[in-house]
């Protein structure tokens, strides 16, 4: 039963990464779609700050994409999760959301919420990154 299992998981974060991969693969071209769209549009070659951050923030979620990619790759081969990558990918999106935000029609609250939220995962990311380093070999994953 026990090896069952074992074969069952690598299945599933075996799929799971394909998935990411076409994910990863298909926002990298609706990226460049996106960004030729805008560029081509008149007028030609000049984006405004609203295109911007919209091509920024899809930037982002392929770059997340991708630190989640190596995540789970990290996890099939070694069975291990990168605590350090997780609270930086964390951090990416949070700073994604910042980025594509509409100020004018976001409740103060919400902005409240975010500014805690990336100060939390920057105190968590620090503390990760204080102890791995304190251990001997300091590398930056917990086993499961």
């Amino acid at each position: 039963m026990q090896a069952f299992l074992k074969r069952f998981e690598r299945v599933i974060v075996f799929s799971l990464m394909i998935f990411m991969m076409v994910a990863v693969f298909v926002a990298t071209v609706e990226v460049g779609v996106i960004l030729w769209q805008q560029i081509m549009a008149p007028p030609v070659l000049l984006l405004n700050v609203n295109e911007m951050m919209e091509v920024f923030g899809f930037i982002l979620m392929v770059v997340i994409g991708l630190e989640l990619l190596e995540t789970i790759k990290a996890y099939l081969e070694k069975k291990v999760v990168h605590v350090e990558v997780v609270l930086l990918v964390a951090l990416v999106a949070v700073a994604r959301k910042i980025i594509i935000i509409d100020y004018y029609d976001v409740a103060p609250q919400m902005i409240y919420a975010v500014s805690a939220l990336v100060l939390s995962l920057s105190i968590g990311f620090f503390v990760v990154r204080r102890a791995l380093d304190a251990k001997p070999g300091g590398t930056a994953k917990r086993e499961i």
